[in-house]
């Protein structure tokens, strides 16, 4: 098993001149710092790889223990080829994540107990910018995209691909946009080569991506309040 951390991009919605990875939750601790903390009791550290880009640097020196691959198209492309370069070199199980994602210890045991590709989702009203899906009546995700109509929920950015399906999604990956988000593919891979992504519901845990000031303003108080031991 190889875990992919997507963090090429650059949060130019928060308004800081920085990696979304890079961004200070909490006191001294940046997203990238709990991402691995979280990572680590279940993937070997050599076995996490970070897609870099945007002030790479920075990143490679917080966390000089871990893989990275960079994304030299960052400015121009999206997460769809991020994630590419990610698994161009891979050829296992691979759990990845968005480089801007704070969620709960326990969700990665959730994902690995799939025993099948799979997406973690929630059952929330979504808003425009969020990525909704639909499920068929086994549980597969049937649509995953931006624009899904009568959504089920949200799509929250933890993600696992088999063996087995990394060479389709690789190949969707390739023939999507370089505007398209990862999303896309695998979307394309369920509608034209009859893929199976499983929709692995949270179930409660937390799990937030930090895109706006509001976002952040959540994690900071969620980890806040979960330090003193309190329910978010």
């Amino acid at each position: 098993m190889k875990a992919v951390i997507l963090a090429a991009g650059r949060g130019t919605r928060l308004g800081l001149d920085l990696p979304k990875a890079m961004v200070e939750v909490d006191t001294g601790r940046t997203i990238i710092d709990y991402q691995v903390e979280n990572l680590k009791p279940f993937i070997p550290v050599e076995n996490i790889l970070v897609v870099v880009g945007f002030k790479k640097e920075l990143i490679a020196a917080r966390h000089p223990e871990l893989s990275f691959v960079v994304n030299d198209r960052f400015a121009v492309t999206n997460t769809s080829k991020s994630l590419l370069e990610g698994l161009s070199r891979l050829d296992e199980d691979v759990l990845w994540l968005n480089g801007d994602v704070i969620f709960d210890r326990e969700l990665i045991p959730k994902m690995l107990s799939a025993g099948c590709s799979c997406v973690l989702v929630d059952n929330k009203r979504c808003g425009p910018e969020e990525v909704k899906y639909r499920v068929d009546d086994k549980g597969y995700i049937t649509e995953i995209s931006k624009q899904v109509e009568k959504a089920e929920g949200e799509a929250l950015g933890l993600n696992l691909v088999s063996k087995s399906d990394l060479g389709p999604l690789r190949k969707h990956l390739e023939l999507v946009a370089d505007s398209d988000y990862f999303e896309k593919a695998i979307e394309n891979y369920i509608v034209q080569d009859k893929g199976r992504f499983l929709a692995v519901p949270a179930d409660g845990l937390f799990c937030h991506e930090v895109d706006f000031p509001e976002d952040l303003a959540r994690v900071k108080a969620y980890l806040a309040a979960a330090s003193r031991g309190e329910k978010s």
